[in-house]
């Protein structure tokens, strides 16, 4: 239906004029909720008075996928529109499969003053997807109806299909008993149908009730699923927002859509000294499993549970867990649990150097045993030494014992400490650690990069400054980061390198909906010019030169979403391009090395001169651990982004999961061999897990195995070959612990002698 833009000038600020109590309204042009990205003359906000969202009629959708979906979402507290909190929310056909798409249409069907209700109803493929969106007057919550009708004449068999919200910054409340399940996991251990992003002053919570299956940390909620042709499918869901991180109205709505038999708990939550905890929170567990928690206000707390047996107990901001106690809800009951053995805050100061020279070392501090918060505001898990002074950080913790790992390298050129601590309250101190570093590539021309790093922007968490004390720490030589359609933190991160003397890698992560590419280097800042949900291939390569790019990868290109399984599918727009670089061996999908290797042999037996490249995909360096996997490059000089980027795409290197390989001929050369001749490869292998065995390749088999039962830490492997046609070799290493390296290949090139 046709719309006219009728926003007042003040609504761009963030206020709403002041509208009678309960009243929803329906707007037309850029949002209001500050910070959000519907900004088109066209796009439909929705604005009641506990929350608003915002759907993208115009206004490009982060992640490739089709406009008409919802991209903005914010409490309102008292008039006020609160800030954006999620970078996307929407249905998902096919566990983020590619989404072809040829049309969308958005229709305003209701506009309140009691209800507002919005339609948007899209294709994918010969699949008509329509949802709709309800806000009545005076509600937390949004109600959302998706139908899906197959108009094919074909059966689709094996879908996962549902509701997904990709929260904007904060942290995550996985499904009540299913948190560190396995991607795509059936929720058979779920206690709830529920999923929280959220922080001290905000939460964002999808009740999914249809949902048996959980992927993406919980932030995608399926059902498993055929659609045979002319079938209907239906998936009810809300999207409810508070303005804290409370998650009491998160149980009391529960309670209320199950109409579930429910009583109360509360109390007094007070520090074992006596003292009152102004904001207390108090922490559910059921079977054993967080399953909520409320917040307090001036020492006291109360909420609604359903009817059943629980585990309670209370903490605060850098303090002690209470013990836990045993409660039982009845229906209609009221139970009494008051906590007073909460203690103050302590403080430990890390000081982390090499013993040889005293030098300060750059350190990852994760806490293996010990208080680790469940509410992750309260109090974090894992700590980065300062960029300056290098080497310190001062932590606020809660009192306890504790085991600490201590990282400097990233198990890469160091072991790893464990240092037990015993944290009293109130009390600072000091912890000295000394980490020995045993190996340094960089002596020998080999320099490293994460080259799949976020920081925070779209879904990502990590502000620039701690994306470099991680990428730091980890013993990283060079900084990177790509951020989805996004260059903002390139100069930020480039003022932190030079503060170190160290290079950045800028780059940006182009992210249709059939596949992601990396980058890089780019002009500093450079912003996109394409519209990533509808270009082809072909734009998204000239895009990426035009902005500068070296060497340009395909990210996880055989995960549902990435390159090559959109291409064997037919679903990339301009089906394979040959104008990439290389092919990327993903930490987050390390399932998938064996086929981007294979695909890779491939090309190398056909001659195409594709090559490795590594990135971890870390969006949170508390939760997940930048470097883990890495790309080695071999620099004849002290590294610049350029010339690394030259050094992939010419070959020049190896990716690894934790042994280092110093080759006597280089990867990615033309050696010259006479027919038939022998000749010798020599490697020399290092870890500080040891080496088990070393396999070398010979045009995409094993050719020759070498295992060693002591696992040296330092040992050297050499190879007698013999070659009657052209070809290649390369190697695959694999260390103590389990961890592999896989090389470019060396070209082998026979040549007969005069």
């Amino acid at each position: 239906m046709p719309v006219r833009s009728f926003l007042a000038a003040a609504a761009c600020s963030g206020l709403l004029a002041a509208q009678a109590a309960a009243e929803v309204r329906v707007l037309v042009g850029p949002t209001p909720i500050l910070g959000g990205e519907a900004r088109a003359a066209a796009d439909i906000t929705v604005v009641g008075e506990r929350l608003a969202f915002s759907l993208a009629v115009d206004s490009a959708v982060p992640y490739g996928v089709p406009r008409g979906a919802l991209i903005d979402l914010a409490a309102v507290t008292n008039g006020r529109v609160g800030a954006d909190r999620v970078v996307f929310a929407d249905f998902i056909p096919n566990n983020w499969s590619a989404w072809p798409n040829t049309y969308r249409h958005v229709d305003i069907l209701e506009r309140g003053p009691d209800r507002a209700v919005l339609r948007s109803v899209r294709d994918w493929g010969e699949v008509t997807i329509e949802t709709v969106y309800t806000l009545d007057a005076g509600a937390d919550a949004l109600g959302i109806r998706t139908t899906m009708r197959n108009t094919g004449r074909v059966a689709l068999t094996g879908l996962l299909s549902g509701l997904s919200v990709w929260p904007k910054g904060g942290y995550l409340f996985a499904v009540p008993g299913m948190a560190g399940v396995e991607e795509g996991a059936m929720a058979d251990r779920a206690l709830a149908d529920r999923f929280s992003g959220y922080d001290q002053d905000w939460s964002v919570t999808l009740h999914a009730p249809y949902a048996d299956h959980v992927a993406d940390g919980s932030r995608s909620l399926y059902a498993a699923h055929d659609l045979a042709p002319g079938e209907t499918r239906i998936f009810d869901s809300s999207l409810q927002v508070g303005a804290s991180g409370d998650l009491a109205p998160v149980l009391a709505a529960e309670i209320e859509r199950r109409h579930l038999p429910y009583g109360t708990v509360g109390g007094v939550v007070t520090a074992s000294d006596g003292h009152t905890i102004d904001e207390p929170v108090v922490v559910v567990e059921r079977q054993g499993k967080p399953y909520a928690w409320c917040l307090g206000r001036g020492g006291r707390y109360s909420m609604r549970l359903a009817e059943g047996d629980y585990s309670v107990y209370a903490t605060a901001k850098n303090h002690s867990n209470s013990r836990p106690v045993a409660l039982h809800v009845a229906a209609g009951g009221a139970e009494i649990r008051d906590f007073h053995d909460l203690e103050r805050p302590g403080e430990l100061q890390f000081h982390i150097s090499d013993p040889r020279s005293g030098a300060p070392e750059d350190a990852r501090i994760t806490i293996l045993e010990g208080n680790k918060p469940v509410v992750q505001y309260l109090g974090k898990k894992t700590f980065f030494t300062e960029l300056s002074p290098r080497g310190r950080v001062a932590v606020p913790i809660a009192p306890g014992d504790y085991v600490f790992d201590i990282s400097a390298g990233g198990g890469f050129l160091a072991q790893n400490v464990e240092r037990r601590v015993r944290v009293d309250p109130g009390a600072p101190q000091t912890v000295a650690v000394a980490v020995t570093p045993l190996f340094a590539p960089g002596e020998r021309g080999w320099y490293s990069a994460d080259l799949h790093h976020h920081a925070d922007q779209a879904e990502a968490v990590t502000p620039p400054a701690d994306l470099a004390r991680s990428q730091f720490a980890a013993g990283l030589d060079l900084l990177f980061v790509s951020d989805h359609d996004s260059t903002v933190n390139h100069r930020a991160l480039q003022v932190i390198a030079d503060s170190r003397g160290v290079a950045l890698i800028p780059s940006v992560e182009l992210s249709p909906s059939w596949g992601h590419f990396n980058a890089y280097p780019l002009s500093l800042g450079a912003p996109l010019a394409l519209d990533t949900g509808t270009a082809t291939i072909g734009e998204i390569l000239a895009e990426a030169r035009r902005l500068g790019a070296i060497a340009v990868q395909a990210n996880h290109p055989f995960i549902p979403y990435g390159y090559l399984t959109s291409v064997a599918a037919g679903v990339a727009p301009g089906g394979f391009d040959p104008g990439f670089d290389l092919l990327e061996i993903n930490a987050d999908d390390a399932a998938d090395d064996p086929k981007v290797l294979a695909r890779l042999w491939s090309f190398w037996n056909q001659g195409l001169r594709y090559y490795l490249t590594a990135g971890t995909d870390t969006h949170d360096v508390w939760n997940e651990v930048s470097g883990r996997v890495r790309a080695f490059v071999h620099l004849d000089a002290r590294p610049t982004a350029a010339a690394f980027a030259r050094g992939l795409v010419e070959g020049h290197a190896y990716v690894s999961y934790g042994p280092l390989i110093f080759p006597s001929v280089l990867f990615g050369s033309d050696f010259k061999a006479s027919p038939d001749v022998p000749f010798t490869l020599g490697f020399d292998l290092a870890s500080v897990s040891g080496i088990r065995s070393a396999q070398l390749i010979r045009d995409g088999a094993v050719a020759e195995t070498r295992e060693s039962a002591s696992l040296p830490p330092v040992t050297r492997v050499e190879f007698t070959v013999r070659a009657s046609h052209a070809g290649w070799a390369s190697l695959i290493v694999e260390d103590g612990a389990g961890h592999k390296a896989y090389t470019d290949p060396i070209w082998i090139d026979v040549v007969a002698q005069p």
